[in-house]
């Protein structure tokens, strides 16, 4: 299951809606999209989510963190929040992903651009905050059956340059796809 959710992580929101879903009020994605953070981060994260056409777009400027609302036509909840260092690399995904790319090429895309230079990666580590959940009721705020993942994207990293490990064991932290632009180390939420 942790590796699931980690694939999920690294995998930024399809960039555009099919019209027929019902799209939230601008307000209430921002909300939704906002929680996976720290409450002292909220109010100046940037916000990407869905006009009234399910067009992609940018609901809130900000700077820090970049965050993106929930996906109408996704039945379960889930919205995620990274730092803005990630954006060029987040949103080549997107437009990957909306052009057509399947899933597997995306990043064989990405890796490439990234090894031609043509991509840039952050010099320094860079978090990714998100949320899953059955559902989300916007009054309340509360998300229903919710499950945070937490992770920090260090390109390149191996298990000999973080001593970390690279493969999951308990509640510690490791690196997942080490050696490539997409390196990161997993966080579980229960750890204390």
């Amino acid at each position: 299951m942790r590796q699931f959710l980690a694939v999920l992580a690294v995998v930024p929101v399809l960039a555009s809606a099919q019209a027929s879903a019902p799209i939230p009020p601008k307000d209430e994605q921002v909300a939704a999209a906002v929680l996976p953070l720290p409450e002292a981060m909220r109010a100046g994260a940037r916000v990407l989510g869905y006009d009234a056409s399910g067009k992609f777009v940018t609901l809130r400027e900000g700077k820090g963190m970049v965050c993106l609302a929930q996906y109408p036509k996704e039945p379960q909840f889930h919205v995620s929040c990274y730092h803005e260092s990630m954006e060029p690399f987040m949103a080549r995904g997107r437009e990957l992903r909306d052009a057509g790319t399947s899933a597997a090429q995306v990043d064989t895309v990405r890796f490439a651009e990234v090894k031609s230079g043509k991509l840039k990666m952050p010099k320094d580590p860079a978090a990714l905050y998100q949320i899953f959940g059955k559902g989300y009721d916007p009054k309340t705020q509360a998300v229903t059956e919710g499950r945070r993942l937490y992770v920090v994207y260090v390109p390149f990293a191996t298990g000999a340059s973080t001593g970390l490990p690279e493969r999951p064991r308990g509640n510690d932290p490791w690196i997942m796809l080490p050696g490539t632009p997409k390196a990161h180390i997993m966080f579980s939420a229960t750890m204390q």
